[in-house]
């Protein structure tokens, strides 16, 4: 039986790029398809229903941001995953993307390894139906919102809110295979340290991407605060290369982590959505 591959469409008016991954990505086993114009990559979103569109900004008629804005408008095409890849490298224009609905963003010149991994992760969690975190592994979207629903109104049940700061800053610097192994790194000190304190059915996942929530008994929630904000703290400067790490003490970008207590979730919120809104506010 002959396995299904999964199909990229490139939409990059560089000829030169497109060739490149074009061949790149079909000798790592997809089927690829490569436009050069915006609404040419529209049209072909909705005939070939990839599973996944690269996106470059610059485009010779509409812009990238246009393109992905017309897809997630379209019911075809508004679950489809969007990687930006472009040169533009301003804060503005990564959330602009990000707002629109792109799944990841990586600017040029970029590491084609890198690339390679976020395709892959995105059509993992794609395939996953955003169950798991693909970096983690740890539970995000829909397990996490089931989770939240059952203690929303229950006694005994408290939330452990752990944030990881200027993880943007960090990626742009280092790049998202270093980005990940940090990521990565932070859940494994995580559930390491509820092996410790907490009880084996405790739930942790992903808020957000650099967000993580711990449902503990309100019993157990200073000595995990505590123990785990130690952790982490003392680990954020090896993150980065010794060579950088005297500077980056200094900086208000670098890395950190944020940890919040909530004692109870119970009649304090209407509604999930209310709920997950106000621990995401915890970080601000």
């Amino acid at each position: 039986m002959t396995d299904i591959k999964s199909k990229i469409l490139i939409i990059e008016d560089d000829l030169d790029v497109a060739e490149m991954l074009n061949a790149y990505f079909r000798v790592q086993g997809y089927e690829v398809f490569t436009v050069n114009w915006g609404e040419d990559g529209v049209r072909s979103c909705q005939t070939v229903h990839p599973d996944l569109v690269i996106l470059d900004i610059r485009l010779p008629d509409i812009d990238g941001y246009e393109v992905a804005r017309r897809l997630r408008s379209d019911r075809r095409t508004a679950e489809v995953p969007i990687i930006f890849l472009t040169e533009k490298r301003d804060r503005a224009d990564r959330l602009q993307g990000l707002e629109i609905g792109a799944d990841d963003y990586i600017t040029k010149p970029f590491d084609v390894q890198e690339l390679r991994l976020r395709v892959r992760n995105a059509l993992k969690r794609l395939s996953q139906g955003s169950l798991t975190n693909p970096v983690t592994g740890l539970p995000e979207g829909a397990l996490v919102d089931e989770r939240l629903s059952e203690v929303m109104d229950k006694d005994g049940v408290a939330i452990l809110f752990t944030s990881i700061e200027n993880m943007d800053a960090f990626r742009e610097a280092y790049g998202f295979v270093a980005s990940d192994d940090v990521l990565r790194a932070i859940s494994l000190m995580i559930v390491n340290t509820m092996r410790e304190v907490s009880r084996p059915e405790d739930f942790l996942g992903h808020l957000t991407a650099t967000d993580f929530i711990i449902v503990l008994p309100p019993a157990n929630l200073a000595a995990l605060s505590e123990k785990l904000r130690s952790r982490l703290e003392q680990s954020m400067e090896y993150f980065y290369p010794i060579k950088d790490r005297e500077q980056m003490a200094k900086r208000k970008d670098r890395l950190g982590t944020k940890l919040a207590e909530v004692a109870s979730l119970k009649g304090k919120f209407a509604t999930l959505d209310q709920a997950k809104a106000e621990l995401v506010h915890l970080k601000s």
